[in-house]
């Protein structure tokens, strides 16, 4: 253990556009003597941490970088784990939380037995994507993950449907890979049991990025668009009061049940 007290930064990059990092995040990274991360997600900060000591990871080694990170910080290091979206949204703070939990971390220690550890929040898919197809997210709504990679499918089927019966909006990321394909599909059948054919639904495939595509549809016609769907895509599905206005997915606030929502002018109200 160094006599230097060593800092660990779990950082959300956001969407990938600089423009969509926060402050925060570049202040940590600029800080940070060592970067960490999917290779990917290093790639989207690539001007920021030239001259850094960088280690780039291929998917579901997740544990290596952790762990790597936590002891690099531990000898006194500044480390940056750096994800896309929000690292505590389906991110890696939460298995660096557990793996320190294991090792007996003192979170308020006050000397140089225990890293400093934070966490910095960044733009999920949720809100991106929200923001680009209108206003899905006004009133209460689920996140689920299709990937059964941790989690069993049959529990995440007990998810879709309770999301389904109560009328959420449900944003679904990791909806399809190489190998899953039926589970999207499968959702659908559970939301076609609750929701009329015609919901709007929002299909957004790498949000501010160069390779940005979306559409907005129905649950319908959501599988005809096989193309769009992978790991870098967010589906939102609308409940059933979302409606499509100018090709964007509108949810109602209930604003409307207390509120004119177009004064009109005192002539306008005589005529």
């Amino acid at each position: 253990m160094s006599s230097k007290k060593g800092k660990l930064y779990v950082v959300g990059l956001g969407p990938g556009s600089h423009d969509h990092m926060t402050y925060r995040a570049k202040q940590v990274i600029e800080e940070s003597e060592v970067i960490i991360g999917y290779d990917t997600y290093v790639s989207l900060v690539e001007d920021l941490i030239a001259g850094k000591e960088v280690y780039r990871y291929a998917m579901t080694q997740e544990v290596d970088r952790a762990n790597q990170a936590i002891d690099l910080a531990e000898k006194g290091r500044i480390v940056s784990v750096v994800s896309s979206g929000d690292p505590g949204i389906y991110g890696m703070v939460g298995l660096i939380y557990e793996i320190l939990a294991q090792k007996g971390w003192n979170r308020y220690g006050n000397n140089n037995s225990s890293i400093y550890v934070e966490c910095v929040p960044g733009v999920s898919s949720l809100n991106s994507c929200a923001a680009l197809v209108g206003s899905p997210l006004m009133t209460d709504f689920a996140v689920v993950s299709m990937s059964d990679l941790l989690v069993p499918w049959d529990i995440i089927v007990k998810r879709v449907e309770a999301a389904a019966m109560g009328d959420y909006v449900t944003v679904i990321y990791n909806p399809a890979s190489k190998k899953r394909v039926h589970q999207l599909r499968d959702t659908r059948e559970i939301f076609l049991k609750y929701r009329k054919p015609d919901t709007p639904i929002a299909i957004v495939k790498g949000a501010y990025r160069e390779s940005q595509e979306l559409v907005v549809t129905t649950l319908e016609k959501m599988l005809e668009h096989q193309d769009m769907l992978g790991m870098i895509t967010t589906v939102i599905v609308g409940n059933s009061s979302t409606f499509n206005y100018e090709g964007m997915m509108i949810n109602p606030r209930g604003y409307t049940s207390k509120y004119e929502l177009i004064k009109l002018n005192q002539q306008q109200q005589q005529q």
